[in-house]
């Protein structure tokens, strides 16, 4: 057997475990929601069990459609959002000269560096203050103001949009909108995918936010609605794990579509930065 021959081999058998480590959680918790509560604290399950049925009945006891529903809605609008608000800010950090240009983006920077709990009950009583708590704006719009989303649009577009190009375009009449709209995105294209699929992502998984700004069980996302099989008397864990197995469904979807996108966006951010 030849050298090469046999460095594939080892290459295929280490790729083959690092893919049964990674899938073997998301396997183990399908497995978890056929079983009834009680058995789950038997030993790990690697075989289906017989009580998928009364799970699935527990789980649409409670409205999980309209809580699949306003997590799309979430999820969806703050993805687009965020695309918009960082895209225009990072293009601005990165390719315009003005007042006090370097200290906002620091003010920016430090933001990443405090946690979102301590700014939480400020949070509450600003989405008060407006109106809109109980309701699902605050879930969409603070969000597209990220300071990861500016960092990382102003780090790929410092680079992946020559100074020339735009020149070009304002030479022949164009405008800066138009410029931006028209010259800049389609440059920024791997970018803002990027940084829609990781929006998407955090809003689906945020429980924290929705919890202590929604009241009303009519708006509940996906996280907090398989919250409420939990109970005083009793917590149904084995239909709270196939709840958040189905919930996890449309997130590998979405990544496995636009995986090529995502890690050449990952790639060229890295290479660019």
């Amino acid at each position: 057997m030849s050298k090469k021959k046999g460095l594939n081999i080892i290459g295929f058998v280490l790729i083959l475990l690092i893919s049964v480590v990674a899938i073997l959680p998301f396997y183990t918790m399908l497995i978890m929601g056929t079983y009834y509560t009680n058995d789950l604290f038997t030993g790990m399950k690697f075989i289906p069990g017989n009580y998928l049925g009364e799970n699935i009945k527990t789980l649409f006891s409670i409205d999980i459609l309209a809580f699949y529903k306003n997590s799309i809605i979430v999820a969806g609008g703050s993805a687009i959002l965020t695309v918009i608000v960082c895209a225009m800010a990072g293009f601005a950090f990165a390719k315009y000269k003005f007042l006090f240009k370097k200290t906002l983006f620091s003010s920016v920077m430090v933001t990443m560096m405090i946690p979102m709990q301590l700014g939480l009950v400020a949070f509450v009583i600003e989405m008060q203050a407006v109106g809109w708590r109980n309701s699902l704006l605050p879930l969409i719009i603070p969000p597209a103001a990220s300071a990861f989303g500016v960092f990382w649009m102003t780090q790929f577009a410092s680079s992946a949009i020559p100074d020339e190009v735009m020149e070009s375009a304002r030479i022949d009449g164009c405008n800066e909108f138009t410029l931006f709209v028209k010259i800049a995105l389609p440059f920024m294209r791997a970018a803002c995918m990027t940084l829609a699929l990781l929006a998407f992502l955090w809003s689906w998984n945020n429980l924290l936010t929705p919890l202590v700004v929604i009241s009303n069980e009519s708006l509940y996302t996906i996280p907090l609605g398989i919250r409420q099989l939990s109970t005083t008397f009793r917590n149904d864990t084995a239909a709270q794990v196939l709840g958040l197995s189905l919930t996890t469904l449309p997130i590998l979807l979405l990544f496995s579509a636009f995986s090529k996108s995502l890690i050449s966006g990952l790639s060229a951010a890295a290479v660019k930065g």
